[in-house]
């Protein structure tokens, strides 16, 4: 009997094999905390009477980022302080989301990634079994270098043909929320393949694995191939490939099987992320604000393809447009493209890398009764700092036609 994608991970971490439901104490390669959550940890630690993580722990200031207030602004220097003097890495703001730059420099087949925030998941598009936990746990990990998990059992999700043209990952994962139910995965790992999926580069399936958890899943997972390799040694981290997969006879809890030539741009309407149906059935819905960015879609494929549909037209009147790259590397290749010239003459506003409007600290709140369709993940009463606005989620294309029609639009018109 095989093993899942997550059993064969835990299982060559540990030496031994090991199965779903089994309890294990695993050691932590990776952790990472931001500045709405890394506070809560260090009391947590301080409390341990430890001073320096046993293992390698990063901070991000990526939440509000520059600081909008000076109490943010505290909590940053708190976490800046703390590495400086405990041998973590500090993030200042500016570098971007904490879970990109982890894809970016520090996730590789195999490892074991805990952090503070509960779309740690997107490590898992690396082959790493990365999952969210609560501060008191990443502060136990920080101080012991180990923690303990309930391997998950795995839902494979099988995405088999081409995807048609305007059709996203983004699209892909609303699609399968919407049939899972937003608890229909619970404790479990989503485990992503065929033929479809293996097309895929790493960044469509970050889109993908950083979603996981809004299915409840514990982690979400890719196998490592040739799409990882390359991605890695693009970023001189060639050395950091090793292929894993899960074995053709692993033993999985459900199978959902997708076929992709048939799907079209979905949207989630508000206030639930599995509220989701095709942009044909969306209807004549307004929309005030357009957000293209965060951890789910501020990569530069995100950024490429809604400028593609923007070139040489321009924002509806009505319409804010927001773009916020998702790291410094990602804002730093879209301005080398000339992509965000693109966003500029259109009529939009380039955001600093960062996590920007999608949490709702600043820079982009919404008014009462406006809506905002946006790219991020979750599109909960008052998650942009309004519990009076509504938002909906989709792709990137989606958003980008929706900011020219000034309405929800499937961007297949733009074909």
């Amino acid at each position: 009997m095989g093993l899942t994608l997550a059993e064969k991970i835990i299982s060559r971490r540990l030496g031994e094999t090991v199965r779903a439901e089994d309890i294990v104490v695993v050691p932590v390669d990776l952790l990472l905390a931001h500045e709405g959550t890394g506070p809560l940890a260090l009391d947590r630690f301080s409390a341990l009477e430890r001073t320096r993580p046993a293992t390698q722990t990063l901070f991000f200031s990526d939440h509000a980022a520059p600081a909008p207030r000076r109490e943010l602004a505290n909590v940053q220097k708190r976490l800046r302080t703390f590495a400086e003097e405990g041998g973590a890495r500090f993030y200042p703001p500016g570098e971007g989301i904490c879970h990109q730059i982890v894809a970016e420099q520090w996730a590789r087949p195999g490892q074991i990634i805990l952090g503070a925030d509960s779309h740690t998941c997107t490590a898992g598009a690396l082959a790493a079994f990365a999952t969210g936990m609560g501060s008191t746990d990443i502060a136990v990990a920080m101080a012991l270098g180990e923690t303990w998990l309930r391997i998950p059992p795995t839902i494979r999700v099988e995405v088999e043909g081409p995807l048609p043209p305007m059709v996203m990952a983004k699209d892909v994962i609303l699609h399968v929320i919407g049939l899972l139910g937003a608890d229909g995965a619970n404790y479990q790992a989503l485990e992503f393949g065929g033929s479809t999926v293996a097309a895929m580069s790493v960044e469509e399936r970050m889109t993908l694995c950083n979603m996981a958890v809004e299915a409840g899943a514990k982690t979400g997972l890719c196998a490592s191939d040739e799409q990882t390799r390359q991605f890695l040694a693009e970023r001189g981290r060639a050395e950091d490939y090793l292929p894993l997969a899960p074995d053709p006879d692993a033993v999985y809890e459900r199978r959902v099987e997708l076929h992709a030539p048939s799907l079209s741009p979905q949207v989630a309407f508000p206030h639930f992320v599995d509220n989701v149906r095709p942009v044909e059935e969306a209807g004549d819905v307004p929309i005030d604000q357009v957000f293209i960015g965060t951890c789910t879609n501020g990569r530069l494929s995100d950024l490429r393809m809604a400028a593609h549909i923007l070139r040489g037209r321009q924002v509806h009147p009505g319409v804010r447009l927001l773009v916020c790259p998702a790291s410094r590397e990602v804002y730093l290749a879209a301005l080398q493209e000339g992509w965000l010239q693109i966003f500029i003459e259109a009529g939009g506003l380039i955001l600093p890398p960062g996590c920007g409007a999608c949490v709702g600290v600043h820079q982009g709140i919404l008014a009462d009764g406006e809506r905002c369709l946006s790219t991020q993940n979750r599109n909960f009463q008052g998650r942009m700092g309004n519990p009076e606005a509504e938002i909906y989620l989709a792709s990137p294309a989606t958003a980008a036609a929706t900011a020219v029609r000034g309405r929800i639009t499937d961007p297949r018109e733009f074909l």
